[in-house]
């Protein structure tokens, strides 16, 4: 071997793990910039408020046009990325989420503004299982590619975090519309980085099940619109009534349509697994709780407490810090305890902020303690519901059971935003947390009564 030929070899691997390691980062930089715009816009909405002469029926609104369009695409994601391949899928999302994002930074009136934030939901809904997809394909050694998933989820976590935070500092540098403007160059800078990602497709693509997804998006807008405009104008008239009601014929002609359709976007199968529901269902509730208290304490802050948009920002680290390493003990505590201890234990701790919130004087340090107690409760229950679920579902239905468990959770946030957005006091927020949580843990409890060692058998929870 010559002299060259050992110098090159060494030069190409370097070389070679620089390329991986910048197109990693392409990946994760996606993933943060979904999570950054999940908890950014909060301490913004005051601002945007006055700017924009908005109602406050439309600060809802702001925030969950973008969550249920991404709630309801959620479900057929991986399909789409599936038939059109995951790169493809993953610079296009990144390309619209840089074009939306400067729409909503030019909105002149909320309308304007709330119509993007639904736009913006389209491509944040491809972008996530795209990159997962690509991730297995730049990682294809399991032990390699489980490393670099968990690096994702911490990097994820920061943007959770520092969501709050950077927003408030944006608002006191330059008002709401540089909260959208700063997603511009991350999505660029991905999107250029994003080049020498593989250009795989996933194998044959199932069809595309419309009618569900039109039914589960026109079903969320239908009642997220309902209790957004009763909780804010009153419930005893026509409009949100007439809301509840169509949400409720939607939900009921959902199963009906499910059974017809070649590839349904909620398997029957799936939901026939009793397990499946109640994963569901906590990963609806621990969402709603989270988001919702969150979009709640902001409002107080802001406008109830005087706080500028970077001390409400700074404000939420007690809620927010528990997000980068509670995940990772929740892992730990799964293994050794099983999925539904630890679900009861995260439900039992949102319930505790509950009372604190509804007995409480709304002081700071009340604030402080509800914030503890959500801020490690809901994190300890969304962990352990996917692990659950990872272990509930036959393997030929688990994408399609993540799939539905994610679509169950960004419902949970448009919901909480919703209902939370509309309640005039933190004590009130407070008994609305407690509810939520009461009603989880009986379902929860029941459930662990009434089901033993069938479904848990071989399964490790």
């Amino acid at each position: 071997m010559s002299l060259s030929t050992e110098i090159s070899e060494p030069v190409a691997v370097a070389a070679g793990r620089q390329r991986t390691g910048l197109r990693f980062a392409g990946i994760t930089a996606g993933n943060f910039m979904i999570a950054l715009d999940a908890t950014i816009l909060n301490v913004a909405l005051p601002d945007m408020r006055s700017d924009l002469n908005a109602s406050a029926a439309a600060l809802p609104w702001a925030v969950d046009a973008y969550t249920v369009v991404l709630a309801g695409l959620m479900l057929a994601s991986g399909s789409i990325a599936d038939r059109w391949g995951p790169r493809l899928v993953y610079r296009v999302a990144l390309a619209g989420f840089a074009l939306f994002s400067l729409l909503c930074a030019l909105a002149p009136n909320a309308a304007v503004l709330i119509a993007g934030r639904a736009l913006l939901g389209v491509p944040a809904a491809g972008l996530v299982p795209a990159s997962m997809a690509l991730l297995a394909a730049l990682f294809p050694d399991p032990d390699q590619r489980s490393r670099r998933i968990g690096a994702t989820v911490a990097i994820t976590g920061i943007g959770v975090v520092g969501g709050p935070v950077v927003g408030g500092a944006l608002v006191a540098l330059g008002g709401w519309r540089l909260v959208f403007l700063v997603n511009i160059p991350v999505a660029l800078l991905t999107l250029a980085t994003s080049r020498g990602l593989s250009g795989h497709r996933g194998g044959t693509s199932k069809p595309i099940d419309r009618t569900g997804i039109l039914l589960s998006v026109a079903g969320l807008v239908a009642l997220t619109f309902s209790l957004v405009d009763g909780g804010t104008s009153g419930w005893l008239r026509t409009r949100p009534l007439a809301g509840l009601l169509v949400a409720a014929v939607i939900i009921a002609v959902l199963p009906l349509s499910q059974r017809r359709a070649a590839s349904p976007v909620l398997p029957p199968a799936l939901l026939a697994l009793s397990r499946v529901r109640i994963d569901l269902v906590v990963g609806v509730m621990s969402q709603f709780v989270y988001y919702g208290l969150l979009f709640a304490l902001t409002q107080w802050m802001v406008s109830g407490k005087g706080l500028s948009p970077l001390q409400a920002g700074a404000a939420f680290l007690p809620m927010t810090v528990p997000v980068l390493f509670v995940p990772i003990l929740t892992g730990r505590a799964v293994v050794r305890f099983g999925a539904r201890r630890v679900m009861l234990l995260g439900l039992a701790l949102d319930l505790a902020g509950g009372i604190v919130l509804a007995a409480g004087d709304s002081s700071l340090w009340t604030v402080f303690t509800v914030q503890i107690l959500v801020g490690v409760g809901s994190p300890l229950a969304i962990p352990s519901c996917i692990a659950d679920m990872s272990a509930a579902v036959p393997l030929h239905l688990a994408a399609t059971g993540q799939g539905a468990l994610n679509a169950a959770r960004q419902t949970g946030t448009a919901l909480g935003v919703a209902v939370f957005g509309t309640v005039a006091t933190l004590p009130s927020a407070g008994t609305v947390l407690v509810v939520a949580a009461l009603l989880t843990l009986i379902v929860l409890t029941t459930r662990i009564r009434s089901v033993r060692t069938p479904e848990r058998a071989g399964t490790g929870t």
